[in-house]
């Protein structure tokens, strides 16, 4: 394959050559209205033809019709489309069906075609062969699999950004100011005695500067796309039977954990996710800190310890001030993470401003809210802190391409160091300038594979492994 401007596999792609036509329902299986079953290969609408009656005269035009099986008995009465090479999804000639739902109707029609020649599809083959074919580049068919299993808003957000080619085209810049740095070091190789002279030490380590600046900027945001695909750690802690099971069942919506007057009733930590338009939180409801006695209950104070320890925002709950300066006096030297003062239970008896004051100080906490599970006082605002904090936590740059998967950071983490190593070569004289480019180039290449502008069969393979079947 060639290598391609602005990161992309080529302007004009070669279609990808298969003599194996795929279908697949692209639906999931089940109840439903409606199912899709999908088609397409260099066989696509010569086994469509055989099946279905009429067959669409007009590519891309929803067509009502009868799928007949081989004895042509009908299967169902559908909506077809029809899509010429090279426009559709797969860039091959495709068939798309919109069948009535259920399990026997699109499996029923799915094993017509296979009888008539297709075969069923194994995992992201469909996006595989748009890849292969140039209709999307590696880093957009991660964003097609992120999308679908987008469990939030955040995650929703990003993987779109991601399929409209947003961290495509900032890595292409990125490896555009890479192959210009090389540039520069092969016309001071090649043509040393030009009129312009050598090229300026000073501007090549500029530029090199400049590039580590730009690759430490998107590499930095691999944390935000943790975040955004596991959710930011909120952990309620405090003293049994201080509200943090009623607090964690309000901000949740429903019933996850166990309310009762008797202390020390959760024994673990009890997990689920908030979806906020900043990003999810993990939040996560944990046994009363104390020295316990009984030895489940001991164990789940050791749990609720670790998961403070690696919090991303703490809510210190207490029903009064000696409460709350209790648990911050616990979590003292072992929380690292914002603290949030929750005065729970405050319909009961309203706190006052001193009160929230001496909260604050008692758990060394940089807000404090008095909060109620039983009116839903104060849960609105103790939820967008909570997110505001979260998100200012890892600096998030939602607008901007965001790297999302562990390939995606060690390939840019790879192509810093190798710049980086260029950089100290250079400075220091230490290599000739050929064998210090060499550097520069691997850090091309890096990516160049992160992108898919070579061919990386392996990547492809990890990349479509868990895509289901259809998509």
């Amino acid at each position: 394959m060639t290598t391609p401007p602005a990161g992309r596999r080529d302007t004009h792609p070669r279609l990808i050559e298969s003599s194996e036509t795929i279908v697949a329902p692209a639906t999931a299986p089940g109840r439903g209205a409606l199912s899709i079953v999908r088609l397409s290969g260099s066989r696509a609408h010569d086994i469509g033809r055989g099946a279905l009656h009429p067959w669409p005269a007009t590519a891309r035009t929803a067509t009502l019709s009868r799928v007949h099986d081989s004895s042509d008995a009908t299967l169902d009465q559908v909506i077809a489309i029809r899509y010429d090479a090279p426009a559709s999804f797969t860039g091959e000639d495709s068939l798309e069906l919109m069948t009535h739902g259920g399990a026997v109707v699109s499996a029923t029609i799915v094993a017509a075609l296979i009888a008539r020649g297709a075969r069923l599809a194994r995992p992201g083959e469909f996006t595989r062969r748009a890849v292969l074919n140039g209709k999307l580049d590696i880093l957009q068919a991660e964003a097609t699999g992120d999308l679908v299993d987008a469990g939030s808003r955040a995650a929703q957000s990003v993987a779109l950004r991601q399929l409209d080619g947003g961290l495509t085209r900032r890595v292409g810049s990125l490896r555009a100011e890479l192959i210009a740095l090389e540039a520069l070091i092969a016309y001071d190789i090649d043509f040393p005695e030009e009129d312009d002279g050598p090229v300026a030490p000073a501007r090549i380590l500029q530029q090199t500067d400049a590039v580590i600046a730009s690759l430490s900027g998107l590499l930095a945001t691999a944390r935000t796309g943790e975040l955004v695909r596991e959710g930011a750690l909120v952990v309620i802690a405090g003293a049994p039977n201080v509200g943090k099971s009623s607090l964690f069942n309000a901000l949740l919506g429903e019933s996850r954990a166990i309310v009762t007057d008797i202390p020390g009733t959760t024994r673990d930590a009890i997990e689920a996710v908030v979806d906020t338009p900043a990003l999810p939180i993990r939040l996560v409801d944990t046994a009363g800190i104390r020295d316990a006695v009984d030895p489940v209950e001991r164990l789940g104070v050791q749990v609720s310890a670790s998961y403070v320890a690696r919090a991303a925002v703490i809510l210190a709950c207490g029903d009064s001030t000696e409460s709350l300066r209790a648990i911050g006096s616990t979590l003292a030297g072992r929380a690292t993470a914002p603290i949030v003062a929750v005065r729970t239970k405050s319909d009961v008896v309203p706190p006052t401003g001193e009160e929230l004051a001496e909260a604050l100080a008692a758990t060394r906490a940089v807000h404090s809210v008095a909060a109620s599970a039983e009116s839903g006082v104060g849960l609105e605002p103790l939820l967008g802190l909570v997110a505001r904090l979260a998100a200012g936590e890892a600096e998030l740059q939602m607008d901007a391409p965001i790297l999302t998967r562990e390939r995606h950071r060690y390939a840019v983490g790879r192509a810093l160091d190798e710049v980086r190593s260029f950089r100290d070569a250079w400075r220091e004289r230490e290599l000739p300038a050929p064998v210090a480019a060499v550097h520069l180039r691997e850090a091309v290449t890096t990516l160049e594979d992160l992108i898919g502008a070579v061919d990386v069969e392996d990547v492809l393979d990890e990349v479509f492994r868990r895509f289901c079947v259809g998509k």
